[in-house]
């Protein structure tokens, strides 16, 4: 790929025009244009609808400008990354963590390895589940924690903990009474889901259809966090885990559900790389930060 027309594509939406690209890159403005079309026929993509001077940015070109500044963010990476490694200065640690475990999970073992690891620079970038593999496996990160499974012959994984699946109420609901919910208590609740083909919406949705129901849902969101928040608003009820809704502890309830369902959530990292001193390290604090989590609802694996 032309890195000189994937910058002249992401400095043309940071700028809004050509012209202004052209200043920034000190090239002509048919020069930035042809960069960009060239862009537009290797990546078969219609990035820009021309309407005289004006570019307008199609939902493609938002949808790759994305990734083009995080590719773009690493190169310019790159020559501080290659100082540190040939004077040996600092070590490196890259975490993906995952957004249902980010806050609860991950976030107090930062700062303890902070606190014991001074010499480390280390990243922590959340991604969604479905996205785990692919960045794990491009080894953009050295290890990745969050729900499981994830069933790639390339990647392996080892449970930490099991947390009862719950569902998260709204405050003074009337099925805050309940010790425990069935589906059947939630057939006529407005629901709140997370997105197709994410697994906690697959998980939801077996719940569902194990009792022999068909949900429609009430509302679809990207990430279990903001579900919760939208039950601790009023807007309905969703199913997650008492350790995703402890970011709105107090303004919500959580009930388990019936039957039973366990949530797994654990490590994960390329088969093909060896875990670097500071990779195990981390997990090692992640480990033993986990003991005041136990309780009924929170299985640790020994």
């Amino acid at each position: 790929m032309n890195i000189k027309a994937l910058r002249a594509f992401r400095i043309t939406m940071i700028e809004g025009s050509i012209a202004k690209a052209s200043e920034k890159m000190h090239l002509s403005q048919s020069a930035i244009s042809r960069l960009i079309s060239s862009l537009e026929g290797e990546l078969k993509l219609d990035l820009f609808l021309r309407s005289g001077r004006r570019l307008i940015p199609t939902q493609q070109a938002l949808a790759f400008d994305r990734e083009a500044r995080r590719i773009l963010d690493n190169l310019d990476e790159i020559k501080r990354i290659a100082d540190e490694i040939r004077t040996a200065q600092t070590q490196r640690l890259r975490v993906l963590a995952m957004p249902r475990v980010a806050p609860t999970l991950v976030s107090p073992t930062v700062k303890r390895f902070l606190e014991e690891h001074s010499d480390v620079h280390l990243s922590v970038d959340v991604r969604t589940h479905r996205d785990a593999e692919q960045w794990l496996l491009g080894r953009e990160y050295d290890l990745g924690i969050g729900p499981l499974p994830i069933n790639h012959p390339d990647i392996s994984s080892e449970v930490l903990l099991k947390v009862r699946a719950a569902a998260i109420l709204p405050l003074n609901h009337p099925l805050c009474d309940k010790t425990e919910i069935n589906a059947s208590d939630l057939k006529d609740e407005a629901m709140i889901a997370l997105l197709p083909h994410l697994l906690l919406r697959t998980q939801m949705e077996d719940f569902f259809h194990s009792a022999g129901q068909e949900k429609a849902f009430a509302c679809e969101v990207a990430s279990s966090q903001l579900a919760c928040f939208l039950v601790a608003d009023g807007a309905g009820i969703t199913i997650a885990d008492s350790l995703t809704a402890k970011i709105v502890d107090n303004q919500v309830v959580t009930r388990p559900i019936v039957p039973e369902r366990w949530m797994s959530f654990g490590i994960l990292y390329p088969k093909s790389v060896e875990l670097s001193s500071a990779a195990k390290e981390f997990i090692a604090l992640l480990k033993a930060d986990l003991a005041h989590l136990e309780s009924e609802h929170i299985k640790i694996e020994k």
